[in-house]
């Protein structure tokens, strides 16, 4: 149990970091982008497994990494896709389009029809997930960084 929950935390810690290396982001960011993908990826991990569905969970998975990557640009005074690019990462339904395609090619056309509209329902969440957070004004997050930044004086 502690063994799985430790690599539901590191691998997509490192997984995200990876590709900000792969990205050229620069170094003072990775740990930042490695954090914002792990987030992410812990609201996806803890809501699918409950009563909803893996669509639902992306959908408050990328809203967690759209609103953490808000907070951190005006923290960190740089633009938002440094940490929206590599933390979305971790959700995407890379292995169900791989299935879809595979079942496509097997000729097993209804499992591929039921892998393709998972997908689909999955990367849609996601669109609305990064909508409706980039939708919120961004006075908010210049709130929230700067009662941080002063917090962090007092």
């Amino acid at each position: 149990m502690i063994h799985e929950f430790i690599m539901h935390v590191i691998c997509p810690f490192l997984g995200t970091m990876g590709y900000a290396v792969l990205f050229h982001v620069p170094k003072r960011f990775y740990l930042s982008c490695g954090f914002t993908g792990m987030t992410g990826w812990l609201v996806y991990n803890t809501i699918v497994g409950r009563t909803f569905s893996a669509a639902f969970a992306s959908f408050l998975g990328t809203m967690a990494v759209v609103f953490l990557s808000r907070v951190l640009s005006v923290r960190k005074k740089c633009p938002l896709t440094i940490f929206l690019v590599s933390g979305i990462l971790p959700l995407v339904p890379g292995a169900g389009i791989y299935y879809t395609v595979y079942y496509l090619v097997t000729n097993q056309l209804a499992e591929a029809s039921r892998r393709g509209m998972e997908s689909v329902k999955v990367a849609f969440a996601i669109v609305l997930g990064i909508v409706f957070v980039l939708a919120v004004p961004g006075t908010v997050f210049q709130s929230l960084a700067v009662g941080q930044r002063r917090s962090r004086k007092g």
